[in-house]
């Protein structure tokens, strides 16, 4: 596999881990926790997957450059630095947030799933985002 192709896979695996997070916390609203449990750990497959592949692509190519110039560029670094300190949130409470729930600590895991949910899902959809402006625009 050409290392080039890495960021289409990384933005699939990104829309991928978004469209988990909403089904799995429609499962949980719903009252399907064993569903819930089964998604939401695919969510987190997922997003491991997305981080293994991100981070070999960048060992291999380093940063790339948005070339557009003009409000577009304003745009995508308004997008990128938050997708970027949110981003490096995202393992650690993914990880907090799981145990918890697997450890059947629900009070603590619903505690922190607030939390969680909305930044993880917002990294993962202005991933493709950024990938959308940054390779296909």
């Amino acid at each position: 596999m050409d290392v080039h192709s890495l960021p289409g896979l990384n933005a699939i695996l990104n829309l991928c881990a978004a469209i988990l997070l909403v089904f799995g916390y429609i499962l949980i609203r719903r009252g399907k926790r064993e569903e819930h449990r089964k998604v939401m750990l695919a969510a987190f497959g997922t997003s491991v997957l997305f981080l293994a592949s991100y981070l070999i692509y960048h060992a291999q190519v380093g940063s790339v450059r948005f070339q557009k110039q003009g409000a577009i560029r304003t745009v995508y670094f308004a997008i990128l630095i938050t997708h970027t300190v949110l981003a490096a949130a995202v393992p650690v409470l993914a990880f907090l947030t799981l145990s918890r729930g697997l450890k059947g600590r629900f009070a603590q895991h619903r505690a922190i799933a607030r939390w969680t949910l909305p930044i993880w899902l917002y990294v993962s959809v202005t991933g493709v985002i950024v990938y959308l402006m940054l390779y296909r625009l």
